[in-house]
């Protein structure tokens, strides 16, 4: 093979490899047991912050079950700050419309369902911020919910 056609391959890869999908600043997963998602089985995310001035999106996956018991999962959310300070806020997310239909992406076995939990979103202080969530519904523990992932998107905005 000549050398021009072996740089040529490489440089395409190297160029679809970059062009691949979201650049997330922070992507994490957490397993949740497959006995159910209980009430003390809060999931951490640690996010390290470096630079104030990004822009991000913010998103939270959910994989579950074709047999979720339920059209919606109420989630708490808290937030500590570098600081101490903690807010906490509910949220309802729909995981099925009234039908019953699906919203996220599903195959044979589970559903992926992305939620935009802010766009345009950025950090004021520096420093490690701790993300909580909890599922906060009325049955404990909750079947169906296989995994729970934050992903933080730089969009590459500055503010």
């Amino acid at each position: 093979m000549q050398t021009t056609s072996k740089l040529f391959i490489f440089v395409l890869t190297i160029i679809l490899l970059s062009s691949c999908g979201k650049e997330y600043v922070f992507d994490q997963s957490a397993t949740i047991d497959p006995k159910g998602w209980s009430y003390p089985d809060s999931i951490n995310y640690e996010i390290d912050i470096t630079d104030t001035t990004v822009i991000y999106n913010l998103y939270l996956d959910i994989k579950h079950t074709m047999d979720y018991p339920r059209q919606n999962i109420y989630l708490q959310i808290a937030t500590q700050f570098p600081n101490g300070k903690r807010i906490k806020e509910k949220l309802s997310i729909d995981i099925a419309d009234k039908t019953g239909r699906w919203n996220g992406n599903c195959n044979a076995t589970y559903c992926l369902l992305r939620v935009n939990l802010q766009e345009g979103a950025f950090f004021n202080a520096l420093g490690k911020h701790l993300i909580t969530i909890e599922q906060f519904m009325r049955i404990n523990p909750l079947p169906g919910i296989k995994e729970v992932s934050l992903r933080l998107e730089d969009t590459g905005n500055r503010r």
